[in-house]
């Protein structure tokens, strides 16, 4: 029962993370651009943006449970050795192996998760600023 909350534990950390759904900046219309063409153009952006990121969410599931299955099977051999072979002292070295992995599988996902809505964030400024709209930082052409 308790490897069973512990693995739901680490699933419920690790799988918190999932693709960039927006932009999280703001862009605005180029002067005198109607509203409905900007609209069809966000949307586009949204599209090229959301292809750029493709695959970095997988990527940092992949990176939190490895990082949790790793620190599990490292707790696990702690366990055996600390314990002196004791299927107690290995079944506490694994918990407790796998709750520090999926906290550091947690960390680690975040990160890359955090790096995927840069990378999104970029590729949508770069296609809207393409088009002509006015985007933070960056003088309208």
């Amino acid at each position: 029962m308790k490897k069973l909350i512990l693995i739901s534990a680490v699933i419920s950390l690790v799988a918190c993370t999932s693709a960039p759904t927006g932009p999280t900046i703001a862009v605005m219309p180029a002067q005198g651009k109607p509203f409905e063409i900007f609209q069809k153009e966000d949307q586009q952006c949204r599209q090229f943006a959301s292809g750029s990121v493709e695959g970095t969410s997988n990527a940092a599931l992949k990176e939190g449970m490895t990082s949790a299955a790793v620190a599990a099977a490292l707790g696990a051999a702690a366990g055996a050795v600390i314990g002196g072979g004791s299927h107690q002292g290995v079944g506490t070295g694994a918990g407790l192996g796998l709750l520090g992995g999926s906290a550091i599988g947690a960390s680690n996902a975040a990160n890359k998760q955090n790096q995927s809505q840069s990378q999104y964030n970029t590729a949508y400024i770069q296609c809207m600023y393409a088009h002509g709209n006015q985007v933070p930082s960056y003088p309208a052409r």
